[in-house]
């Protein structure tokens, strides 16, 4: 998802569009630190990990 899709709580019109003051202070964060906030790549790879990790436990208790 990007912020194009994301709907303003303040004004109830898509945030790309930035109407209000509440759109364009958002949509100027998200187009500086990224739709995931800035997370470090290495943090990403490691919630990766841990996902598939708890997919194949899964896999392995109901198999």
């Amino acid at each position: 998802m990007t912020y194009d899709r994301l709907v303003c709580a303040n004004c109830a019109a898509p945030v790309s569009e930035g109407r209000c003051p509440v759109c364009r202070a958002n949509r100027a964060r998200m187009q500086q630190e990224g739709f995931l906030g800035g997370l470090n790549p290495m943090a990403l790879v490691a919630m990766l990990a841990v996902l598939i990790a708890a997919v194949a436990l899964l896999a392995h208790q109901t198999a």
